[in-house]
């Protein structure tokens, strides 16, 4: 194993350097040859030695009876020519009408006669050339192309089996670990990998071996092949790249013989990088020895690619990487040591990875002076490194499109409010009576924020957007790992908060409230069937399943762990949860009636309030973050995200979803972003009436 990257072998042919452009006096040959062609055409026929006398036919009588025609050739479209005595020829026409008599007066002038027969035009000749010829050039072409085509085809089958990896040797990718930003630990994971292809004498002095493989997962967007490109920019070794679903084909051992075929060039340029994108494609888990459905191509490959990394010849000086989000339908044999002998998690960034990772992308952006990085770090939790993306970016285009060069910080609240609420449209006007049932819904959800322990109010709004009619933002003082009991409880008395109000001021709840019940019934359950928090069940926990790093999904189909006994006293948990957190919410309306009308009548006057204005209405101090390294608290005017999930971090929470919507016939629809069991919601959204 040496320290550089060895060339390929010379079987290889290197690409042919491209052909020097053609000189410029080139373009003018055929121009050339045109114009000389020209006056070879009207020159050549006037330089024949002898010249011709054109004669009419009375002139030629005379010319015959003067005994001054030598010779006569009659041909059979009328013409003749000769020549005269004195050496000249001519050329004229008789009429049809001379016959006998014209004979005669030749014969006794002495002149000499003769016929030339008759003979076919330039254009017969032509069209029977073309009818001779056309049919074999026909044949000929219909050849050739039978013959370009089996050869053709005869090289596609071979080249099937070829794998379609892009190699990275001497030009590489202009991303670096300078555009990474955050994931420090990840970072250094991959970095010892690559060191240990290019020093491996450092690793050998130890008796250390390097990895056969490393296999980064984590939720979508945040970052796995960005740091697999920013390796391959970094490396000095050859970088080999290629996406799972490339391996996958209709023709069985297709996958195998490309995963031969790209094992093969690594080896040729070891010490070498691999790098498989979404290997989950031929990754998956084998059907067990019963199985009626199986996938013959996708397990070829597999078994391939065990084979290849880790079988009865290993390749040497060869490093895997490998991306997914689905680590938990990938086969056994292949997680194990000796293969993927590391396992990196790329979990959402945190607060301070965000601020860096707004840093790396508002490069290029003329930013005001009153942009805090810091504070839209705070105020964006579960926003992956490819929403931070979205979010510079959507900023940066509402500032163009108010005519401004200089982005805000008014911009950036303006494509969060895009992202996770949607366009706002000016022409969703809602009616009066509609307009004050939103303000009372969202007053309803923001005075219990206040009141209770959950997280701080942001922003209140009753501008509709995207399917939102209204919304109530809050993010949290800081960043948790773990909800209490409390917070949980504290959590469903603010969902349900929108629809007492509507109870406590209205007297009736509306279908605004849709959403609000669908994510506090999915916190509930949660809290009862995995969680554990519940008296009638006791300490057991019936996970729903689904993926990790994707969400669950959608609703199970496949059968309970649990009997129907079990499923009613869940059912009745969860309803007595809900019941008595409507039921905290509606004496804690009852009891700051005046705050909630207040809050009602700003809300009607100015449409958005932010927090401290919130918190000035209610008339309670607003909630101070915690001061880090001894510095003075700092006041957060914002508010929050909704748990979903307990003591274990199970995994990072799902993208951020949309409040839900009302439709025009009072139906509503919802759309929660609560995290499933064990996971933090990263961003929660207070939906109004009518989402």
């Amino acid at each position: 194993m040496t320290k550089h990257a060895t060339p390929p072998p010379p079987g290889e042919k290197p690409a042919p350097p491209a052909p020097p452009p053609p000189p410029s006096w080139r373009h003018w040959l055929l121009p050339l040859a045109v114009l000389a062609s020209i006056v070879l055409f009207i020159v050549l026929p006037g330089t024949k030695g002898t010249p011709t006398e054109t004669l009419s036919y009375s002139t030629f009588l005379d010319r015959v009876a003067a005994h001054q025609v030598k010779s006569v050739t009659l041909a059979s479209d009328g013409t003749a020519n000769g020549s005269l005595t004195d050496g000249k020829a001519y050329t004229t026409v008789i009429p049809t009408q001379a016959g006998q008599d014209l004979l005669t007066q030749l014969r006794d002038a002495k002149v000499t006669i003769d016929a030339s027969p008759p003979g076919t035009s330039f254009g017969t000749e032509l069209l029977s050339w073309l009818i001779l010829l056309v049919p074999l050039a026909v044949l000929g072409w219909l050849w050739w192309r039978m013959s370009q085509g089996a050869s053709g085809a005869a090289g596609r089958v071979a080249a099937v089996g070829k794998s379609k990896a892009r190699v990275f040797d001497t030009e590489r990718p202009s991303t670096s670990f300078a555009d990474v930003a955050g994931y420090e630990g990840v970072k250094a994971e991959v970095t010892e990998v690559v060191d240990f292809l290019r020093r491996p004498e450092r690793y050998q002095l130890a008796g250390a071996v390097a990895p056969r493989g490393v296999l980064m997962v984590g939720p979508p967007g945040t970052g796995k092949t960005l740091l697999a490109r920013a390796v391959a920019g970094e490396a000095s070794v050859p970088f080999l790249s290629v996406t799972g679903s490339s391996f996958v084909e209709m023709f069985v051992g297709v996958g195998a013989a490309r995963v031969r075929d790209l094992f093969a060039e690594a080896r040729k340029r070891a010490p070498a990088i691999i790098f498989v994108d979404e290997i989950d494609a031929i990754g998956q888990r084998r059907s067990a020895g019963g199985a009626l459905i199986s996938n013959d191509e996708r397990e070829q490959t597999l078994n391939q690619l065990l084979a290849e990394m880790d079988g009865f010849d290993p390749a040497e000086g060869i490093v895997v990487l490998a991306a997914t989000n689905r680590p938990e339908v990938l086969d056994p044999a292949l997680l194990r040591p000796g293969r993927f002998d590391r396992q990196v998690t790329i979990p959402l960034p945190n607060q301070f990875e965000r601020q860096a990772i707004l840093a790396v992308h508002c490069r290029g952006k003329q930013l005001d002076p009153t942009v805090d990085l810091d504070a839209l770090a705070r105020g964006t939790p579960g926003f992956s490194g490819a929403d931070l993306a979205n979010l510079a970016n959507e900023a940066a285009i509402v500032a163009v499109r108010e005519g401004r060069a200089v982005v805000r910080a008014q911009d950036f609240d303006a494509a969060r409010d895009r992202i996770i609420l949607g366009r706002r449209e000016g022409s969703n006007v809602l009616l009066p009576e509609e307009k004050r049932s939103v303000a009372v819904h969202e007053a309803g959800h923001a005075l219990v924020a206040a009141l209770c322990h959950a997280d701080p109010v942001e922003k209140v709004t009753i501008l509709p957007a995207g399917p939102a009619l209204g919304a109530t933002h809050q993010i949290p003082l800081v960043e948790r790992h773990l909800y209490p009991e409390s917070f949980l409880l504290d959590s469903l008395a603010v969902r349900l908060g929108g629809r007492s109000a509507e109870l406590v001021v209205l007297g009736e709840a509306s279908s605004g409230a849709a959403n609000d019940l669908a994510g506090a019934t999915d916190l509930a359950t949660k809290m009862v069937r995995e969680l554990g928090l519940s008296s009638a069940l006791g300490p057991v926990g019936y996970p729903s399943g689904g993926s990790a790093f994707l969400g669950e999904g959608g609703p199970q189909f496949t059968s309970r762990p649990f009997a129907e006994q079990t499923q009613a006293a869940i059912d009745a948990e969860v309803a007595r949860l809900l019941r008595q957190a409507e039921e905290r919410a509606v004496d804690l309306l009852r009891d700051h009636r005046r705050e909630l009308d207040a809050l009602v009548a700003g809300l009607l006057e100015h449409e958005t309030l932010d927090g401290t204005a919130v918190y000035e209405i209610i008339g309670v101090p607003a909630p101070r973050r915690p001061a880090p390294s001894g510095l003075p608290p700092v006041h957060v005017a914002a508010g929050a995200v909704e748990p979903g999930g307990g003591p274990n971090r199970a995994g990072p929470a799902p993208r951020p979803g949309r409040a839900g919507n009302r439709s025009a016939v009072g139906e509503a629809s919802s759309r929660d972003g609560t995290a499933p069991a064990g996971e933090p919601v990263a961003r929660r959204t207070q939906a109004g009436p009518g989402t």
